[in-house]
């Protein structure tokens, strides 16, 4: 057995694959690829509407937000935001916890004035999360990222901003819990880690921010016009948005999110247990910010590494190599990992320490 553990693209459910494979060359008996259908036509624009139907449902979406899903991965969102956000007032907070918080800056600040505040706590070492920061009341809008990919570090709380609206990153995160949607006045995700395959974005953004949009925004970023061509102002990525709404049916399937949540919390608590019962590995994020989903690890003896990744990978354990920020290890554990593929883990890890102890 075959266990992916990259950080994305990540691995889909199985079931998901079978089916998109089944219907591959003939989608609901029309003897075409969904791939091949026209975007305005019935039966794609069913296909469409049940996997927002279905998003909505899984999140509790409430009716006065609007669901896009568009191109440009979670990527494209960071220049989306200020540009939809940055129109009538041109300056908003960003609470920075890694690369990805940081990579949002830099594309904010090419639109208007940004103001980065740390997201740990002063002198905290490793560091924690802070849980409070001076916001400016009068900024457009505050932005964070709830899980951070690279550094294995997670929010497990929503910050308060008041009247100022919560813009946050879900791109890693999304889907694996429940949240209440009703916090946020954006929430946006790149599919390719908890949704489906790379280049499609998905977008949930409240109605009163609608009109907030720079003149010069493109067509194709513009939320509002968007919204108003149901996410059909140029051609979607049909594919990636058909194979999201089978994730979606997959996970009402499983029992929702609040199963799921269940699940990934006991896959992350069998990982970080292990690490942090053992002399040969380490985490070294602080315990209230570790990651559900992207879990770094290292290894005490670092000379092990390169044969670590090298046995793994022949023991069908793939895509385990940390990030070039952090180095090490990680292991992204998201919905579509199952515990099987955790103990599978663990247990390699087990195997390992116990032949090259010193």
């Amino acid at each position: 057995m075959v266990y992916n553990f990259s950080a994305g693209p990540a691995m889909l459910p199985v079931e998901v694959m079978q089916r998109a494979q089944a219907e591959f060359c003939d989608f609901n008996g029309l003897g075409v690829s969904v791939m091949e259908l026209s975007h305005r036509g019935a039966d794609y624009i069913a296909v469409a509407e049940q996997a927002e139907r279905d998003l909505r449902e899984l999140m509790h979406i409430p009716d006065n937000y609007k669901v896009l899903f568009l191109q440009g991965g979670g990527r494209g969102q960071f220049a989306a935001v200020a540009l939809n956000l940055m129109g009538k007032n041109a300056k908003a907070d960003y609470i920075v916890t890694g690369q990805w918080s940081r990579s949002a800056v830099a594309e904010a600040e090419k639109v208007g004035q940004v103001r980065v505040l740390d997201g740990f706590e002063a002198g905290a070492e490793p560091k924690k999360l802070a849980t409070s920061w001076d916001l400016d009341p009068t900024a457009a809008y505050v932005h964070y990222c709830p899980n951070e990919t690279v550094e294995g570090i997670e929010y497990d709380f929503v910050p308060e901003t008041g009247n100022v609206p919560l813009v946050a990153d879900m791109s890693s995160t999304i889907l694996s819990r429940p949240v209440d949607v009703s916090k946020f006045g954006i929430i946006y995700a790149g599919a390719q880690k908890n949704i489906g395959p790379s280049g499609l974005a998905v977008v949930i953004v409240r109605d009163d921010l609608l009109d907030q949009a720079c003149p010069n925004v493109p067509a194709i970023m513009d939320y509002a016009a968007m919204a108003k061509a149901d996410s059909m102002l140029n051609t979607p990525a049909t594919y990636a948005w058909y194979l999201a709404g089978l994730v979606f049916q997959w996970l009402k399937e499983k029992g929702g999110v609040e199963v799921i949540g269940a699940q990934n919390k006991a896959k992350a608590e069998l990982l970080y247990n292990y690490v942090d019962a053992s002399d040969f590995f380490e985490n070294r994020v602080h315990p209230s910010a570790r990651s559900w989903m992207n879990i770094p690890f290292q290894l005490k003896d670092e000379s092990l590494n390169d044969a670590f990744l090298k046995e793994a990978k022949a023991a069908g354990l793939l895509a385990l190599k940390g990030h070039r920020i952090v180095g090490g290890m990680r292991a992204s554990v998201y919905n579509a990992m199952p515990i099987e593929g955790v103990q599978a883990l663990v247990d390699f890890m087990d195997e390992f320490a116990k032949r090259h102890a010193k």
